[in-house]
């Protein structure tokens, strides 16, 4: 009996098997929004093909191919998106722009065609502000989503039908995903790396990459201190910030305190603190407290217990309930996951 010969499966055999991932392009998108989360994708297909097993076939389109040139200048060459059939995509993946107010308003025939697009992949993502135009196809009505924190206040007065998470990182909504600003595009990236490939291949990623496999649940997208710069644009508290970020040791920083720093009374100061950076003085303390015990934590030997003294609380079960209300997770459970490894563990200060 003659034995008919395996046949090895051609290239292009290999890439229809691959998923499909298509980064949509478009006049002024944010460079690292695409290129963040397809060098994810690009060292998964690494990891995936070492393994004998298929990855990702990594493709960029624009409404009509050819250049397109990033906000910051760069001009990449793309096809154009009518050369792939909606059906044979796995993930679309839309980039923001920070022109994006600018951006959406000509923006109507790459909306129309994500519209039609999405009901056929099996996954649409959007990276910083490109939730702005999933959002214009209608894809985020009645949905929690994200976006980059300098987009809130625009996107729920123009999409007011969008449940908007301040604090995610990424958003996953069944088969739509959004991410918060820029970088966060490689944390949605990596999720969706770990649904399609498993913990070990993420994780292999995150570690060639030198970035989290996962950051912390509810963790905001920026700093306490950068958010009081956001919201005080005059600077009003800048030095006192500052002063309260150096002196968290103190168990003592309330109002009158801070009042008496700023020079200022305490009722006044207290209703100008919060109507400069949105925040009252005692839950700014408290965040600045909380990204100091953080830092520790990731970055020294200093016990639990030893970390709370140091950035002001009263015990390590007041920092423990802090942890818990901001962030979703004990301190000792986030130094495990975040913490460098570290060989010698001080036993006093």
């Amino acid at each position: 009996m003659t034995k008919t010969p395996e046949l090895l499966p051609s290239k292009a055999q290999k890439r229809q098997r691959a998923k499909r991932v298509l980064f949509v392009a478009f006049p002024e998108f944010g460079l690292l929004d695409l290129s963040g989360a397809q060098t994810v994708f690009w060292a998964a297909t690494k990891a995936m093909e070492a393994r004998g097993k298929e990855g990702y076939e990594r493709c960029t389109a624009s409404l009509d191919g050819g250049l397109v040139r990033s906000a910051e200048g760069l001009l990449i060459q793309t096809d154009a998106l009518t050369a792939y059939r909606p059906s044979s995509v796995d993930t679309l993946i839309v980039p923001g722009s920070p022109h994006m107010a600018e951006v959406i308003e000509n923006a109507g025939p790459v909306v129309q065609w994500l519209r039609r697009a999405s009901a056929k992949a099996r996954r649409t993502a959007s990276v910083c502000s490109g939730a702005f135009l999933l959002a214009e196809a209608g894809l985020l009505d009645h949905k929690r989503a994200t976006t980059h924190w300098l987009m809130f206040d625009l996107m729920s007065k123009r999409f007011p039908a969008v449940q908007i998470d301040r604090d995610a990182i990424f958003v996953p909504q069944g088969a739509v995903w959004t991410s918060a600003g820029v970088t966060a595009g490689i944390d949605l990236a990596l999720a969706l790396v770990e649904a399609d490939c498993g913990h070990e291949i993420a994780m292999e990623v995150a570690r060639e990459l030198v970035v989290f496999l996962k950051r912390p649940g509810g963790q905001s997208q920026f700093s306490g201190m950068l958010r009081a710069q956001a919201e005080d644009s005059a600077g009003t508290f800048d030095e006192l910030n500052l002063w309260i970020t150096e002196n968290l040791v103190r168990t003592d920083l309330n109002v009158e305190v801070l009042a008496a720093q700023a020079r200022m009374s305490p009722r006044n100061f207290a209703r100008v603190y919060k109507q400069k950076t949105g925040r009252t003085p005692a839950k700014a303390v408290e965040v600045f407290r909380l990204e100091a015990a953080r830092r520790l934590l990731e970055d020294s030997s200093y016990n639990v217990d030893q970390i709370a003294r140091l950035c002001g609380f009263s015990d390590e079960e007041h920092l423990r309930v802090t942890f818990q209300r901001h962030l979703s997770v004990a301190p000792r459970d986030y130094r495990r996951r975040f913490a460098a490894r570290r060989e010698t563990v001080h036993t006093s200060r």
